[in-house]
C-alpha cells in the first residue's frame, strides 16, 4: 500500500519535472472551463432562476464553473499534495493522484450544486410572480454573505484552508486512490464552510454573470492565498452588509446593478442547455 506524508523523516522532495504533469492538468482545467462558461453565458445571459435547465444540465454547468472558479485557489493545495508523495514517485503517478484529489474536492462542490439549484428555482419563480421580491431577496442573500464573512465557521475553514496540510494524516490508513479522494473531499468541505457565502451571491448577482464569477474567484483566491487574506475577508463581510442596505434603500440604477439575476427578462427566456443553442 502506499504511503503520502508519512513521518519519522523528511522524504526528498519531487524534481520539478516530476510536478510538470499536475501543474499542467491544474492549468488546463482552469483554462477550459473559464472558456466553457464564458461561451455558455454569452448564449444565456444573466437571468433570475435556473435559465430553464433541468437539475442534470444545470449541474454540469455548475460543475464546469466550479473548476473556473476554484481550481486556481485550490491548485496550490493540490500540487503541495502532489509534492509530498513519496510512493510512487513517478511524475505520471504524481498526476494521477493529484487527479483524485482535485476529483474528491469537486464533488463537494458539485453537491452543493443542488442547493443552489434549489435557490435559484425558488427565487426565480418568487420574482416572475412577484417582481418587487427581487431588492429584498438581494438584500438577505447580501446579508448573509456577510454575516457569514464576519462568522467564526469562517474564521476556522479559513485557518484550514489557508493551511491545509497541517492534517495530512487525516486518511493515512486508507490505500492511495481512497487516500486522495477522501483527502480532497476533506479539503472541499473546509472550502464549502468557508466560500458558501460567496456562492449565495450568485443569486442576485447572476449565476452566469462572468465578471461576478471572475470577481468572487479572485477574493476567493486572495482570502486563501494572499498573507492579508483573513483581513480582506472580514473588510468584504463589512461591504457586503453595506451592499445588503443599497438593495433596498439604493436608487434603480444601483439596485439594477447589484440585482441582475433577479430581474425578469423583458421576454420569457427559452430553455438552455449546456451547449448553449436556443
Amino acid at each position: 500500500m502506499g504511503e503520502t506524508h508519512t513521518s519519522g523523516h523528511t522524504p526528498a522532495l519531487p524534481p520539478a519535472r516530476d510536478l510538470a504533469g499536475a501543474w499542467l492538468l491544474m492549468a488546463v482545467l482552469a483554462a477550459f472551463a473559464w472558456a466553457l462558461t464564458v461561451a455558455q453565458a454569452r448564449d444565456t445571459g444573466v437571468a433570475p432562476g435556473t435559465m430553464g435547465m433541468a437539475v442534470p444540465p444545470f449541474l454540469a454547468l455548475w460543475l464546469v464553473m466550479m473548476i473556473a472558479m476554484m481550481v486556481p485557489s485550490v491548485a496550490p493545495v493540490a500540487l503541495t499534495w502532489a509534492r509530498g508523495i513519496t510512493r510512487p514517485s513517478t511524475g505520471l503517478a504524481r498526476t494521477a493522484r493529484t487527479t483524485a484529489f482535485v476529483g474528491g474536492y469537486l464533488v463537494v462542490w458539485t453537491a452543493f450544486g443542488l442547493v443552489a439549484y434549489g435557490l435559484l428555482a425558488l427565487t426565480g419563480d418568487l420574482v416572475a410572480d412577484h417582481p418587487g421580491a427581487g431588492r429584498w431577496i438581494g438584500a438577505a442573500a447580501f446579508a448573509l454573505a456577510g454575516l457569514q464573512q464576519l462568522g467564526p465557521l469562517k474564521n476556522v475553514c479559513l485557518r484550514h484552508c489557508r493551511s491545509p496540510m497541517s492534517q495530512p494524516l487525516t486518511h493515512a490508513g486508507h490505500r492511495p486512490r481512497a487516500h486522495d479522494l477522501r483527502a480532497g473531499a476533506h479539503h472541499g468541505m473546509y472550502c464549502l464552510g468557508c466560500c458558501w457565502g460567496l456562492m449565495i451571491l450568485l443569486v442576485p448577482l447572476g449565476v452566469m454573470n462572468t465578471a461576478a464569477m471572475a470577481a468572487v474567484a479572485a477574493l476567493i483566491f486572495l482570502e486563501k492565498l494572499w498573507r492579508h487574506g483573513p483581513a480582506l475577508s472580514r473588510a468584504a463581510g463589512i461591504a457586503f452588509l453595506v451592499l445588503a442596505v443599497l438593495c433596498v434603500t439604493g436608487p434603480p440604477q444601483v439596485q439594477d446593478w447589484l440585482l441582475p439575476g433577479l430581474t425578469a427578462p423583458a421576454a420569457p427566456m427559452a430553455p438552455m442547455g449546456m451547449t448553449g443553442a436556443p
